[in-house]
């Protein structure tokens, strides 16, 4: 029992902390070296390379979003059995839902591959962009295996209670990346080629730690024969469904937004997005670190039926979130322009386009966190329909609509509003839900 100390103390906001500030470190830190990706693209291949890995970006979220679905939604079933004192059940499901990761690594690095030229061909981007587009996604497709496993192992360590582990590992990563982005880019000049690979296997460090960390039998989840449950994957599948469908959405929605840029400013409109939406995204890793860190107790808790110690760590929870979203509110709009200038120069029109966006969708920081946070609880708690609900109305039918609606009255500005306006209608949905849902779980 003593691996499993940390779910037996009391909930208190310190015991919360020493969880979760190791995996809101790692998130944070994995959003920062994605920044600095882009950082080294921007100033030593330009604008335009930066545009192409934002017009990438929704390919390579549709081909991790199934992984994306094992990883959440299995960690969720995994430790609730271990809540249950299921352990060896637990252990044989953690083997399999892994394998199931490889396999659907192995089909979608193909597919990918398959779709990449009928996909760029029809943008109508420049040849420069779409040269970009393709010479980048290439390159990354190679490591389509150990990124998902790199998302499986992050979460699974968390709940192994090696939160600070898989901090490490990113840390490494990342500085990693920071290190083969200069190599390969200044040093050696291989272009935005150079960036896909030194991004690739930046992510692939977690992957072959965790291989060595979950061959252990000293882990509290460890590799066993694995056992075919289809009822564990269709749980897993159920659970995590909402977290597949904010990636599949997100893609969606991302590839919304180059194209209304596209249509309304041109290719420095989507550069301006992509500066912004690295903004939004280190912003939101707290969120979403905090969310992740907290998820293996309140699945737990609520496996162990203790409702009182879940009441308070929801309790706790919300007030957390508050307070970073005050922290990164005001942060956002005072370091708005020195963020902006790290990517763009003043005297380019990228610039002003991203220093008026990121002012505006600096207010969704208001409501972001609360959205994610109840997502990722549903989740926790085994009801993936509910998370899956919100994910979906958040990410997708409320931006469908702003998107759609605002830039017709408010043109560019209308644009940059969407996010902020879908978060709040959100916001009414999660909180809605929550309440509904309170006395059947003992929140």
């Amino acid at each position: 029992m003593d691996n499993q100390n940390v779910y037996l103390k009391p909930v208190t906001l310190k015991n919360i902390l020493k969880f979760a500030v190791p995996t809101i470190a790692m998130t944070v830190f994995m959003s920062f070296y994605t920044m600095v990706d882009g950082l080294f693209v921007s100033n030593l291949i330009g604008t335009d390379a930066l545009s192409a890995i934002n017009l990438t970006a929704p390919v390579i979220q549709l081909v991790t979003a199934i992984s994306t679905m094992l990883a959440t939604g299995g960690s969720a079933v995994i430790m609730k059995k271990m809540g249950e004192q299921k352990s060896k059940e637990a252990k044989e499901d953690f083997t399999f839902l892994i394998l199931v990761n490889v396999f659907v690594g192995i089909i979608m690095c193909a597919i990918g591959y398959l779709a990449m030229d009928l996909i760029f061909s029809g943008m109508n981007l420049s040849v420069d962009v779409e040269r970009y587009c393709v010479e980048y996604l290439s390159r990354y497709l190679v490591f389509t295996v150990p990124i998902l496993l790199m998302n499986n192992f992050t979460l699974y360590m968390i709940a192994s209670e090696k939160a600070t582990l898989s901090f490490i590992c990113s840390v490494t990563g990342g500085v990693l990346n920071m290190i083969l982005d200069y190599v390969f880019i200044a040093g050696l000049h291989m272009g935005i080629s150079g960036a896909a690979i030194a991004t690739g296997l930046g992510y692939s460090v977690t992957a072959v730690v965790g291989l060595f960390v979950f061959s252990s039998k000293k882990s509290l989840l460890h590799f066993m024969k694995p056992v075919f449950r289809f009822k564990v994957l269709v749980n897993a599948t159920t659970n995590g469904c909402s977290e597949m469908a904010t990636a599949l959405v997100t893609g969606i929605i991302t590839m919304m937004f180059n194209w209304t840029m596209l249509h309304y400013v041109g290719e420095n409109g989507v550069a301006a997005v992509t500066i912004i939406m690295y903004v939004l995204m280190f912003a939101s890793s707290l969120y979403t670190g905090y969310s992740y860190g907290v998820a293996p107790m309140i699945s737990f808790y609520y496996g162990e039926q203790n409702h009182e110690k879940l009441k308070k760590l929801v309790a706790t929870s919300l007030r957390v979130i508050a307070f970073i979203s005050v922290i990164t509110v005001a942060a956002s709009f005072m370091l708005t322009k020195p963020l902006v200038s790290v990517f763009a120069r003043p005297d380019n029109p990228v610039y002003d386009l991203a220093v008026t966006g990121n002012k505006i969708c600096t207010i969704a920081l208001f409501f972001i966190g609360f959205n994610i946070f109840a997502s990722g609880m549903f989740t926790a708690l085994s009801n993936g329909i509910v998370s899956a609900v919100l994910a979906f109305s958040r990410s997708f039918v409320f931006m469908l609509i702003t998107m759609i609606v605002l830039p017709i009255f408010l043109g560019v500005n209308g644009i940059w509003l969407a996010t902020p306006m879908a978060e709040l209608m959100a916001l009414a949905l999660s909180a809605s839900l929550f309440l509904k849902f309170r006395k059947r779980y003992g929140y």
